[in-house]
């Protein structure tokens, strides 16, 4: 629920693509995103497709979320099972809270769609240096479902009764 007695807070989100194969000109997922999170109005505040070795995106990461410019990092790409697929378990050696509930909730409504292929998925969300990052498969549909019924909401300071945003001030207590 939007509580529209309160000023919408526009927020700045780096958007990065994990993908041995990706390129601007094929980033569907990527473009989705950033369209998504333009149309909320949001800033992207960062792009960038990286081939998906953790010794070259884990400091790339890192230093994203030590930038006051970046509230918020999603990823795509990377989440699934296969020994190319490095994300999950770089961030999860360097973030300092796991936030399980994005990725069970993520499955939850994944399942809908794709039923129990969804078990493949790891998607999930950490948060590192008070910023959050959340992990999300690499496909358009997977990007999709994740910010219209998860993010969108979660990413605005009106909606009830919390959300990820209204918690940024406390993060380091």
């Amino acid at each position: 629920m939007i509580d529209e007695k309160i000023t919408f807070k526009k927020i700045n989100i780096a958007v990065i693509t994990l993908s041995d194969t990706r390129k601007e000109s094929n980033d569907k997922s990527g473009d989705a995103l950033k369209d998504l999170i333009l149309q909320k109005g949001h800033d992207v505040s960062h792009y960038q497709i990286i081939e998906d070795e953790p010794e070259i995106f884990t400091p790339i990461i890192q230093a994203l979320t030590n930038s006051v410019e970046n509230d918020v990092i999603i990823t795509t790409g990377g989440t699934g099972l296969t020994g190319r697929d490095n994300t999950i378990d770089a961030l999860k050696k360097i973030s300092q809270i796991e936030i399980p509930g994005f990725g069970e909730l993520f499955r939850q409504l994944s399942y809908k769609k794709i039923g129990t292929s969804t078990i493949q998925s790891r998607a999930s969300a950490f948060l590192l240096n008070q910023t959050y990052i959340f992990c999300l498969p690499g496909s358009t549909s997977a990007v999709r479902d994740a910010w219209n019924y998860i993010l969108f909401h979660q990413l605005d300071i009106r909606h009830k009764p919390c959300n990820f945003i209204e918690l940024i001030p406390r993060l380091d207590e």
